[in-house]
């Protein structure tokens, strides 16, 4: 498993938080921030445009490092990601994020 696909199978190295944060991109970090905000309906900033992924040491995003139900869960059971999981296919949180990125669901699978 690269060690940039995240818990649940989403390649942080397309995030535009993550392109932002490696190219210190501040014109990104903008656009990503108005874009979340308004998927979200919650005060996301520039300054919150930060993550350097989602299973290595570094800054993260607010969501990533402390909000995430899946990053909190496959920590806890102590997985690398959720493709090492016996719940993979049964599990909520997750099934919201692969049930609308077959790409997250083939990196999962690739882990088991």
């Amino acid at each position: 498993m690269r060690e940039m696909i995240g818990y649940c199978g989403l390649d942080c190295e397309k995030c535009d938080a993550y392109i932002a944060t490696v190219n210190d991109d501040q014109a990104l970090r903008v656009k990503t921030a108005k874009l979340w905000a308004e998927l979200n309906n919650a005060p996301i900033l520039p300054e919150h445009i930060n993550c350097q992924g989602c299973r290595v040491d570094g800054v993260k995003t607010v969501f990533c490092d402390s909000l995430c139900p899946v990053r909190q869960c496959a920590a806890q059971k102590g997985v690398t990601t959720c493709g090492g999981c016996p719940e993979l296919e049964t599990c909520t949180a997750l099934g919201e994020i692969i049930s609308g990125n077959a790409e997250a669901l083939e990196n999962l699978k690739a882990e088991e």
